[in-house]
């Protein structure tokens, strides 16, 4: 076995691991909320903290595939074009991740200090 071939089995364990992190986080975020849903006093709760739960196995599954495409471009294949596709590649992830931090929080992240004490999640 060579080094590419190493690599790109390393890739593909990556990428699994991505996709096992939305799917399992996913489905976790859908089992946790459906006991909550069913009662009319908890159901508007549940229904915005499985939104937020699943945005951020979205995320985490993306930055896995992005750590992913970074290694297989920059071990694998590194030619211009390769790099022209990671770039549009990370462009999407980056533009996905954002619109999804902003629905779950409902803000633009540079005015998420007007949620105050309580409100969204926790400034980074």
């Amino acid at each position: 076995m060579n080094f590419e071939e190493i690599i790109s089995t390393v890739v593909r364990f990556v990428e699994a691991a991505g996709a096992a992190i939305m799917v399992v986080g996913g489905a976790a975020a859908i089992i946790a909320a459906i006991p909550r849903m069913l009662g009319p006093a908890t159901r508007q709760r549940a229904y915005t903290d499985l939104r937020s739960n699943l945005g951020r196995s979205i995320l985490l599954g993306l930055e896995v595939l992005i750590v992913a495409d970074i290694i297989r471009t920059i071990l694998v294949n590194p030619t211009p074009e390769s790099v022209l596709v990671l770039g549009a590649i990370v462009v999407i992830r980056v533009l996905l991740s954002f619109s999804l931090e902003v629905e779950m929080d409902g803000v633009w992240p540079w005015a998420r200090w007007r949620l105050g004490e309580g409100g969204g999640r926790a400034p980074r």
